[in-house]
């Protein structure tokens, strides 16, 4: 049987989403064992593609004028889901992402339309979290090797965010596992996925 999971990987920064994200893309109890490497689709809302600056706008912090834009990105994801149903995804930050910062700016969006078309397809939420008192070594870690040290002076935001997508989780019709970084590894989303027949389409 082809194995076809789809995931998307949500969570505040500090909670290992991208390292997840490549285990998962690899691992064969989600991509069959392979003799020779070879790209699989690894995609992310974090991309920053609405505005040529580092770091700069994408489809999670979008100005209010460039929703449409965004709407329309989402769109054309999910089309290429249909499109490309008998196949592996990975995604680093989606719709929850979005929501979560957009809600902090003041603007609700629903993303039930998004939803209602991913969940034929057999996609899963990997909620990413750690717990709270965990937060001070993990800045230590991300600071040996960030580029932009500035994002992680308050661990209070990242916090906050936890709790947001946590709730946003909780509401969404896609199956959600939560995966704490502190104890759990891509084994344990490969079993959450077996147990649910999400593993193949």
């Amino acid at each position: 049987m082809k194995l076809t999971p789809k995931v998307i990987l949500e969570g505040t920064r500090l909670t290992g989403k991208t390292d997840l994200a490549y285990a998962l893309n690899e691992h064969p109890r989600l991509v069959g064992h392979r003799k020779y490497r070879y790209h699989s689709p690894l995609i992310s809302a974090e991309w920053s593609g609405f505005s040529n600056e580092p770091w700069g706008r994408g489809l999670i912090d979008f100005a209010p004028e460039e929703t449409a834009q965004a709407i329309e990105t989402y769109e054309t994801w999910v089309r290429m889901f249909e499109l490309q149903r008998y196949y592996s995804w990975i995604v680093d930050r989606f719709h929850l992402s979005t929501t979560a910062y957009q809600a902090r700016q003041g603007r609700e969006l629903d993303f039930g339309w998004l939803e209602d078309r991913l969940k034929p397809l057999n996609f899963a939420i990997v909620l990413c979290t750690r717990p709270e008192d965990t937060f001070v070594e993990a800045r230590a870690e991300r600071l040996k090797i960030s580029a932009n040290p500035k994002q992680y002076v308050s661990l209070e935001p990242f916090i906050a965010e936890q709790h947001q997508l946590r709730a946003l989780a909780a509401k969404s019709v896609l199956p959600v596992f939560e995966f704490d970084v502190t104890r759990h590894g891509p084994d344990d989303v490969a079993d959450f996925l077996e147990e649910r027949s999400l593993l193949t389409l």
